[in-house]
């Protein structure tokens, strides 16, 4: 039983791979609501098909959230993946150099029951990875859940990707039926550090 649980963990990429949910640091100086964690780690969202965004100041814990709902989907047999924006931008890149690469790549992003996106619009996409984020988004919708950890507000991320109509398209697409997590302005790595000191 575990061996399933243990592959889709694996097979998820995740950033932390030891993240727990049931082990996050210091809710309160931080801000974070723990009832809103506990609901977020039944996983009812993906089974309602609806997205979260934890957004917040560099090292408030963002990566670390979105690994431990990465983990809980895994362990409710669900199949979840974790990728940073850079990196995702590198794989769209390569894959439009492979005949069919293109559809190839967008069939994989779309299929994943939950994507975790980190580092969300940290670089503004480019114009193709615009028309590549609308395309993953509408196949997404309604279908899967999708996790964005993001420095960025709600209100900066037009302007981020381009003011233009796939701004608006792609926000569409996510902010509708979305929780939005606000993990603060609380360090945790500099925490993390001062501890180990």
């Amino acid at each position: 039983m575990h061996s399933k649980v243990d592959g889709l963990i694996r097979r998820a990429g995740l950033r932390y791979p030891n993240a727990d949910l049931r082990r996050i640091d210091l809710l309160d100086e931080r801000g974070l609501n723990r009832q809103t964690l506990t609901q977020l780690g039944t996983c009812s969202f993906v089974t309602r098909q609806q997205n979260v965004v934890f957004q917040g100041f560099t090292g408030s814990g963002k990566s670390y959230l979105g690994c431990a709902i990465a983990k809980r989907a895994c362990e409710h047999r669900i199949r979840a993946h974790y990728v940073r924006m850079p990196d995702l931008e590198e794989a769209w890149v390569a894959a439009q150099d492979a005949p069919g690469g293109a559809g190839k790549f967008l069939r994989k992003y779309a299929a994943f029951t939950l994507l975790v996106i980190d580092e969300w619009l940290l670089d503004k996409p480019t114009e193709s990875m615009r028309t590549m984020l609308l395309e993953l988004m509408e196949r997404r919708y309604g279908e899967t859940s999708t996790v964005f950890c993001t420095q960025y507000q709600q209100k900066d991320w037009h302007q981020r990707l381009g003011a233009g109509v796939h701004a608006d398209a792609i926000m569409d697409r996510i902010i509708h039926n979305t929780t939005w997590v606000d993990t603060g302005t609380y360090n945790m790595r500099e925490q993390t550090a001062l501890a180990t000191a």
